[in-house]
């Protein structure tokens, strides 16, 4: 199974039996107030709002909502919402968190910290998804926002955190590009060497659950007539669900060209936790923050 759109992705998240249960940590922020309410309406999520509770009383006021229609858990100076959204975890009264007015630093801080429970022993990475209209599925790209210069063992967990999201969305068997600028591994380019070897991992059950392929240019990827001309055989070749990049750069760059020249909408989540954790910009429009909710409420177990 695979999505062609972000439509059927909120229909799947609808069709739920019980909603997916939302910590916003820090909750007195304007715009993660109004995405995840908005959620809330749709269907999608059930927020619980952890902060401090006369301000995001008032920010609701100010943007016409009710607090009666949510559950409100209020911090007292001094205390610390990061913990207390973890420890809601911990007790299941919460199945994903979500980021308010609260540095990102913080946040992670007490998912990764041993007394979570919440760690899986492989790093946190980013998945950013890509509603593209020349692509005929959505398109995954990881890790354009975490990790800045991953080595090999960090990229095999970015797979594996990568695959195993997609498996707890209904994909069957994700097919993943680790992308270089050429096919050929050269022993200057460890783009490509590190892809080579990813491949092998996958080929010997290390990395499993997918197909990996590398390594491989973003147009050979993407457009199977290209990758004929060059005489490139795979055949996964513009039929990938997940594009790997090399550093942060590639990503950055790649990502930011799908979205302002290729008119691509973009959603995306923190994965690597036990539990998925939406980190949006502070620059996100109401429309991203809104899908990465979407995006996160279907990746729950």
């Amino acid at each position: 199974m695979t999505y062609k759109n972000y439509d059927e992705l909120i229909k799947k998240v609808q069709g739920y039996k019980t909603r997916k249960r939302v910590a916003v940590v820090a909750a007195e922020d304007e715009h993660a107030l109004e995405a995840v309410l908005s959620a809330q309406k749709e269907n999608v999520v059930t927020p619980v709002l952890i902060g401090n509770e006369s301000k995001i009383i008032e920010i609701m006021d100010k943007i016409g909502e009710k607090p009666a229609n949510c559950t409100i858990v209020n911090v007292n100076e001094g205390e610390d919402p990061a913990r207390i959204a973890v420890d809601l975890i911990k007790q299941n009264e919460v199945d994903f968190l979500m980021k308010g007015k609260i540095e990102t630093a913080n946040l992670l801080k007490s998912v990764v910290d041993k007394g979570s429970d919440l760690r899986t022993g492989r790093v946190m990475s980013h998945l950013a998804f890509f509603e593209i209209p020349s692509y005929h599925k959505l398109l995954v790209m990881t890790d354009g926002g975490m990790i800045t210069y991953p080595d090999l063992e960090q990229k095999k967990h970015i797979i594996i955190n990568v695959v195993e999201t997609l498996l707890k969305m209904g994909y069957e068997y994700p097919k993943v590009a680790v992308l270089a600028a050429v096919e050929q591994v050269n022993s200057k380019m460890q783009a490509t060497v590190d892809a080579a070897e990813l491949k092998k991992m996958n080929m010997s059950g290390e990395i499993p659950d997918c197909v990996v392929e590398g390594p491989i240019s973003f147009d050979l990827a993407v457009n199977k007539e290209s990758a004929r001309i060059k005489g490139f055989n795979s055949p996964y070749c513009g039929d990938f669900d997940v594009m790997i990049v090399p550093n942060i750069e590639t990503g950055n760059v790649l990502g930011k060209s799908l979205i302002y020249m290729g008119n691509a909408k973009m959603a995306g989540m923190v994965v690597g936790a036990k539990i998925p954790v939406v980190l949006t910009s502070r620059g996100a429009t109401a429309e991203e923050k809104y899908l990465s909710l979407v995006l996160s409420a279907g990746a729950v177990s």
